[in-house]
């Protein structure tokens, strides 16, 4: 995948974990012509028009948010994308019927994480690929200081309900550790090839500025048009990358604190996210 082009689409993102974790997953999944490909729990659809843009895949997107699932038709419209509203404990689709599978951000959304890891591979023809992300329950104090205080005095963390303080709770029924995402995937007959941990630097309150903040504000409207073309991820190729545009000036503030995130292995450190390349055996 050409990595000038993944950036120049990922120009616009004030999330450093994700800006840097698409990267990774897109590398995991190597994406070739005619494969079939299938983002499970694909959200607003960023990954399926990344793919969609630079790879020559067939791709099919799932999601059961109806709301959200209309915002994905309209920023997906006119690509070959194929949209339906799903639940990943129940997929659609025939058994063996998907050469990979990427589900990021996903299941630590669901209660049932066994029924969904045995529908990923149940989909999943043999020696196919499946790549997933999801949240590091040793995630940065500065991430989210609220939620880490309170767990390391009170062992608890805000509700996801009350999602202007849930941080990294903010709809998650669990987080993950390396350990504990190999083994749901083990334990589902996948073979686990590859696990790694990014973005430790970043931001004080990182996560309530970007969602509880930032993202409020773009999809209500309340943000002047100039800006929200910079804010937008999906709006990437309408900035004109102008220096005087305040957005820009952040933007630029978050890829520089971002660059100490480079290379960064250091297992003693806390990361925001996790990342796994796992095949299902022949």
């Amino acid at each position: 995948m050409n990595r000038a082009a993944l950036d120049d689409l990922l120009w616009n993102e004030a999330d450093i974990a994700f800006r840097r974790r698409v990267p990774i997953v897109m590398g995991y999944l190597d994406p070739q012509p005619g494969e079939r490909i299938l983002d499970c729990g694909c959200g607003m659809g960023f990954n399926l028009r990344v793919l969609a843009d630079l790879s020559g895949s067939a791709l099919v997107g799932v999601e059961r948010n109806p709301r959200t699932l209309s915002r994905t038709r309209s920023e997906l419209s006119g690509t070959r994308v194929r949209l339906a509203r799903a639940d990943a404990t129940h997929l659609p689709f025939r058994d063996e019927s998907f050469d990979k599978i990427l589900m990021t951000e996903v299941l630590e959304h669901i209660p049932d994480e066994a029924a969904a890891v045995a529908e990923l591979w149940r989909i999943l023809r043999p020696r196919g690929g499946c790549v997933l992300s999801v949240p590091n329950e040793n995630y940065p104090f500065w991430w989210d200081p609220v939620n880490k205080v309170l767990e390391k005095t009170l062992h608890r963390h805000f509700p996801s309900h009350i999602w202007w303080l849930a941080g990294m709770w903010a709809d998650h029924v669990r987080l993950y550790s390396p350990a504990s995402i190999r083994g749901a995937l083990t334990a589902g007959g996948f073979i686990v090839e590859e696990v790694s941990t990014f973005t430790h630097y970043c931001l004080p309150f990182h996560q309530l500025l970007v969602y509880g903040i930032g993202k409020n504000l773009l999809q209500r409207g309340l943000l002047p048009a100039s800006i929200a073309r910079s804010a937008d991820r999906f709006r990437s190729r309408e900035n004109d990358r102008s220096a005087l545009n305040p957005m820009n000036m952040v933007l630029r503030l978050l890829r520089w604190v971002d660059r100490r995130n480079d290379g960064l292995t250091d297992p003693s450190l806390s990361y925001h996210g996790i990342a796994v390349r796992a095949r299902k055996p022949a």
